[in-house]
C-alpha cells in the first residue's frame, strides 16, 4: 500500500470510529506553548462523545495495539521510569488555573497509543506527540529516533504550586488511580471490569481518547473526558476531578455492548494483599503486613454495615454480596500504622481508601470480590466492583454515574463501632493439651457505644459458622483503645479442608453494637504444619 494511500485510509477509519478526521501533517501551535495542536478546533462535549461511543459500538472490534520500536519494547521498569516529560511542555502551563497536565511515554507494558485532545471553550482539538517533550533519562533512547507519530501512553495531573508530584495519574487499559492528603498511590481504580475471576481470560478495556477540559483561572475542579473500547463493549466517560484531602471523582459513563457479557464489573477498585494480621500464609518477608488495603467494607441499601477482611487464598477465591440499591462499597486501609508494617519506602499505612458511592438507584445486583493467590507485592490480586443482575445487550445503553473518594478515611462510615483488627492463629486453652484441631479468631471493635460499655460487661459476641463448630466464645473489653475485642475457636469437621463462611457481631440487651465482621476461613490440608501441633 502507498504511504499516502494508507493516511487516507487510516483518517477514514477515525471518521467510521466517530472520532475526528484530522488532515495529514496538519499542525500548528495555535498560540500555546508546549505540544503542537493537530487540525482544527471541533466542538465538543458528553453528548459527542457518547455519540463517538456509540458508533464505535456499531463497528467491528479493531485492537488500539502498536508494535513499538524494538527500544521501547525492551525498556525495563527502571528504564521506563527514567523517562520524564519536560515541565516547559506542560499543558496549561502558560495558563493562569491551578492544575497541569503532563503525559507518559509509550514502552514497557504500554504499547496502546491513546489520542489526547486539549478542550478549551467547548471546542477539542488533538494533541501531536512530540519526543523532545520528554526527557528520556537513563533508557537510552535519544530524542528524534522514535517515530514522530508515535503517542502518548497516558497523562497525570498536577498542582501548578507543585509541578513535581501528580495527584491523579490513567495510564494502562482503563486503570487510574489517585492520592488523597497523604499524597501516597496505592490502589487503583478502572473504568470497566468485564468478566473479571472466571474460568476464562479477562477482558481489559482500553481509554482510547482522552479529552482534558482546560480549567478556568479559579476552578478547584478538573474535567476530564474518555473514550473506552474493547471487543465486547465501547463507552464514554466523564470524570469531575476536585483535588483536595480527600480526592473527589464524580463520574458519569454511557456503555453501549457490541456483545453480552457475562460479569460486568461497575466501577472496579483494584489492590493488593499479600500478609497481613489475619492471613500469614506468605509471611516469609521480614515485614510484618504487606498490602495495599485490608478489608472490603459495604453499607447496603438495607442499610447493614459489613466488613469483610482480605485474603491471600491458596486458590481463586471469588464472593459476591447480593443486594438492592447499595449505598456505597470499598476496599479501605483501615491500619494506618507505620509499626504494623515496618515500610520506609513504599509506606503501605499511607494507602489511600478507596469508596465508591453510587449517584441515583442501582437496582439489583451484587458487589463482587476477587481474590488472587500472589506471592508478588507488585501484582494486584483483588477486585472488588458492583455486578448488575440486568445487564445491557447490544444495541442498549446503560447510563451509570457515581462517585470515588480517594484518601485515608472513607466520606461514609458506620454509627456502630467498626472493627480495627482481625488476627487469627492455632485455637486451644493455653497450658492444655490439644485434643484436636481449631483455629483462634480475635476480632478487635471500637467506636460507637462501646467506650460507656467497657465497665459494665453486658457485651456478648455473636457468631455463625456455616459449618464446624464454634466453642470459647468471649468478648471483652480492650481498654487500649476504648473497644471490645471478640474470641472464639473454630474446630472444622474432621479432615474436611471446605471453605467455611463466618459471621460475627457484638450486641448487648439484643442490641446490635457493630458492624458485621464476615470471613471465610479454609482449614489447612492433612499433614500441614497447624495440623501437626496437637
Amino acid at each position: 500500500m502507498q504511504r499516502r494511500d494508507f493516511i487516507r485510509n487510516a483518517s477514514l477509519a477515525l471518521a467510521a470510529f466517530g472520532l475526528p478526521s484530522l488532515p495529514a501533517c496538519a499542525a500548528s501551535k495555535s498560540g500555546q506553548m508546549g505540544l503542537r495542536r493537530l487540525g482544527q478546533p471541533q466542538p465538543f462535549d458528553f453528548a459527542t462523545l457518547k455519540g463517538q461511543a456509540r458508533a464505535l459500538a456499531q463497528a467491528p472490534y479493531k485492537s488500539h495495539k502498536r508494535v513499538l520500536p524494538g527500544r521501547l519494547e525492551g525498556l525495563d521498569w527502571d528504564q521506563y521510569q527514567s523517562i520524564g516529560y519536560r515541565q516547559d511542555h506542560a499543558l496549561w502551563a502558560d495558563q493562569p488555573g491551578k492544575f497541569q497536565a503532563k503525559f507518559f511515554h509509550l514502552g514497557l507494558y504500554f504499547h496502546s497509543p491513546v489520542r489526547m485532545f486539549d478542550v478549551v471553550d467547548g471546542k477539542a482539538q488533538e494533541l501531536a506527540y512530540d519526543g523532545a517533550a520528554f526527557n528520556y533519562g537513563k533508557s537510552g533512547i535519544k530524542d528524534g529516533e522514535l517515530p514522530a507519530d508515535l503517542g502518548f501512553a497516558g497523562f497525570r495531573l498536577n498542582t501548578r504550586k507543585d509541578t513535581d508530584r501528580d495527584f491523579a495519574a490513567f495510564l494502562g487499559a482503563s486503570y487510574f488511580r489517585a492520592v488523597g492528603k497523604e499524597g501516597q498511590y496505592g490502589q487503583s481504580a478502572r473504568g470497566l471490569a468485564i468478566d473479571t475471576g472466571m474460568g476464562k481470560p479477562e477482558e481489559f478495556p482500553d481509554f482510547i481518547a482522552y479529552y482534558l477540559e482546560q480549567p478556568s483561572a479559579d476552578s478547584e475542579t478538573i474535567v476530564v473526558y474518555g473514550l473506552l473500547d474493547s471487543p465486547s463493549v465501547a463507552g464514554a466517560y466523564r470524570f469531575a476531578i476536585t483535588n483536595g484531602d480527600v480526592l473527589l471523582m464524580d463520574i458519569d459513563s454511557a456503555l453501549y455492548p457490541r456483545k453480552a457479557i457475562e460479569r460486568l464489573g461497575i466501577a472496579p477498585c483494584t489492590s493488593m494483599y499479600q500478609v497481613g494480621e489475619n492471613d500469614r500464609r506468605m509471611a516469609w518477608d521480614w515485614r510484618p503486613e504487606i498490602h495495599d488495603t485490608d478489608g472490603l467494607s459495604l453499607w447496603t441499601g438495607a442499610g447493614e454495615w459489613i466488613w469483610r477482611p482480605l485474603l491471600n487464598p491458596r486458590n481463586l477465591r471469588f464472593n459476591m454480596f447480593v443486594d438492592r440499591n447499595p449505598r456505597g462499597f470499598g476496599l479501605l486501609q483501615r491500619d494506618r500504622n507505620f509499626d504494623h508494617y515496618q515500610d520506609d519506602g513504599v509506606f503501605y499505612e499511607k494507602r489511600p481508601c478507596l469508596w465508591v458511592e453510587p449517584k441515583g438507584e442501582w437496582g439489583e445486583g451484587s458487589v463482587q470480590l476477587v481474590e488472587i493467590p500472589t506471592v508478588d507485592e507488585t501484582f494486584d490480586n483483588i477486585v472488588a466492583f458492583w455486578n448488575p443482575k440486568e445487564k445491557p445487550q447490544p444495541g442498549q445503553e446503560l447510563l451509570v454515574g457515581y462517585r470515588l473518594y480517594w484518601g485515608a478515611e472513607p466520606p461514609a462510615r458506620p454509627p456502630l463501632a467498626h472493627c480495627v483488627a482481625s488476627r487469627t492463629g492455632l485455637g486451644g486453652v493455653v497450658g492444655k493439651k490439644r485434643e484436636y484441631f481449631s483455629w483462634r479468631f480475635a476480632v478487635d471493635f471500637e467506636g460507637g457505644e462501646l467506650a460507656r460499655l467497657i465497665d459494665k460487661g453486658e457485651v456478648e459476641a455473636v457468631v455463625e459458622a456455616s459449618r464446624g463448630r464454634v466453642e470459647i466464645v468471649s468478648a471483652r473489653p480492650l481498654r487500649e483503645i476504648n473497644g471490645y475485642r471478640a474470641m472464639f475457636d473454630l474446630v472444622p469437621l474432621e479432615g474436611s479442608t471446605e471453605q467455611i463462611d463466618i459471621r460475627l457481631f457484638l450486641r448487648s440487651g439484643g442490641k446490635t453494637l457493630t458492624e458485621t465482621w464476615l470471613y471465610q476461613y479454609t482449614p489447612p490440608p492433612a499433614g500441614a504444619p497447624e495440623r501437626t501441633l496437637y
